[in-house]
């Protein structure tokens, strides 16, 4: 079958435990079929700090980083092992942010900030080189870049990165002409609500366990979602405030609308029915800053959702969550599709039949090109990928790009060929 007339290269990281797998996948005009090239080697760095996977140069070298030595290497290929950083691309700059979320058991990156949180490396794609390695919050990071924008030309030029173990933003200033605190944590938001906390204590650490954050540029607020107090906390860029709450209990995770007006959660409940999970999508109104929708889906958990590149769609994707009959009864092959034109309002148009996702996350990605018409979505426990065209939401085809099954995915960002996550 025909895929298309323009060539296009999809990279892929397949984590399956103690190694990952490494591919692409591409096309061209001279073929009517997929390419698939592995450029995992079969040993490993056998290094105490594995060297971190960054992405694929034009020419197929592989970019790595060393997290001892902070230095951008390319090279052949990529070792088993390697840790596959997770990434934020900065849209107006040349500045990739990738995320450390410290060690398993306390959220610590030892290398660099002993017992006192962890990291974002920052990397410089047009000269393959280090930036910055900033010491933040203990474990996992969500990162988003707020400045100028139409509606609010004052706004400042910062980035926000949540802490999820201490409860926590760190605000980074990201304004060059500032010399003295370009790139260097400028203050810290605490995200504590007293009095959910056990005799109201307000400090850092705390309980929100930030997760899911966005920065509207229709209201010039950011979004935070507190998964641990089932709120979000509507901060003020130009002050660092906390202004408001929003209750949104039972969400995982914030998106926002491409009109700026609403932020949707999902998320899932498991505790209603120990047979069946009921996945949820709430839609908030943020003039109102209330819950106008609330869509709930018998037996499958959304994974992760995302917009298609028009803001038409709405794409859901299916993984795995619960236990014992709830995992079961599970769908972990299904894609939902629903149309976002009239939001507040989403109607399902389309569920679609893909590969398995029996891992909690099953991301999804989008060509930059809006010609191309695809969707990439990847089948971690099948060792592939699924390929749609968006127009009708149709199955091109299914390209195996491993044998292992994995548990985790990832697209690489390095070039600006896809958008999603």
């Amino acid at each position: 079958m025909s895929v298309t007339t323009t060539n296009w290269i999809l990279v892929n990281h397949l984590d399956c435990g103690e190694s990952g797998v490494l591919t692409t996948i591409k096309t061209n005009d001279k073929s009517n079929g997929f390419s698939i090239t592995n450029f995992t080697d079969e040993h490993a760095a056998n290094n105490e700090h594995a060297p971190w996977f960054l992405g694929i140069t034009s020419d197929d070298q592989v970019i790595m980083f060393d997290p001892v030595e902070k230095v951008v290497s390319t090279q052949a290929s990529m070792p088993k092992d390697a840790f596959p950083a997770y990434s934020y691309k900065d849209p107006a700059s040349n500045l990739i942010w990738f995320m450390f979320d410290g060690d398993k058991e306390h959220g610590n990156d030892a290398l660099n900030c002993g017992t006192n949180g962890s990291t974002v490396t920052i990397i410089d794609q047009t000269t393959l080189s280090h930036v910055k390695t900033l010491c933040l919050g203990r474990g996992h990071h969500v990162t988003t870049f707020i400045g100028p924008c139409d509606k609010h030309p004052d706004m400042p030029k910062v980035v926000y990165v949540s802490n999820l173990l201490d409860g926590s933003i760190s605000v980074i200033d990201y304004d060059e002409n500032n010399t003295s605190t370009y790139l260097t944590v400028i203050s810290q938001i605490n995200l504590c609500e007293p009095d959910k906390e056990k005799d109201n204590q307000g400090d850092v650490p705390n309980n929100a366990f930030p997760h899911g954050k966005q920065f509207s540029r229709e209201t010039g607020k950011v979004y935070s979602l507190n998964n641990g107090y089932g709120t979000v906390a509507v901060i003020n860029p130009r002050t660092q405030e906390i202004e408001s709450r929003i209750k949104l209990k039972g969400a995982s995770n914030l998106l926002l609308s491409p009109c700026g007006k609403y932020i949707i959660g999902k998320g899932a409940d498991r505790k209603l029915d120990d047979k069946h999970v009921l996945g949820r999508l709430n839609v908030v109104d943020l003039a109102s800053e209330t819950v106008v929708t609330t869509l709930e889906i018998k037996d499958l958990y959304p994974s992760t959702y995302r917009f298609n590149p028009e803001g038409t769609k709405l794409y859901v994707t299916s993984a795995a969550t619960g236990k014992g009959e709830q995992k079961t009864n599970l769908k972990i092959n299904t894609l939902h599709v629903y149309n976002a034109s009239s939001l507040p309002e989403l109607s399902l148009v389309k569920t679609v039949e893909i590969g398995n996702a029996d891992c909690s996350r099953r991301p999804i990605a989008f060509p930059t090109d809006k010609n191309l018409n695809l969707v990439f979505l990847p089948n971690p426990s099948d060792g592939s990928v699924t390929i749609l065209n968006s127009t009708d939401d149709t199955i091109i085809e299914t390209v195996k790009i491993s044998d292992k099954g994995g548990k985790e995915f990832n697209f690489s960002f390095w070039n600006d060929d896809i958008s999603g996550a």
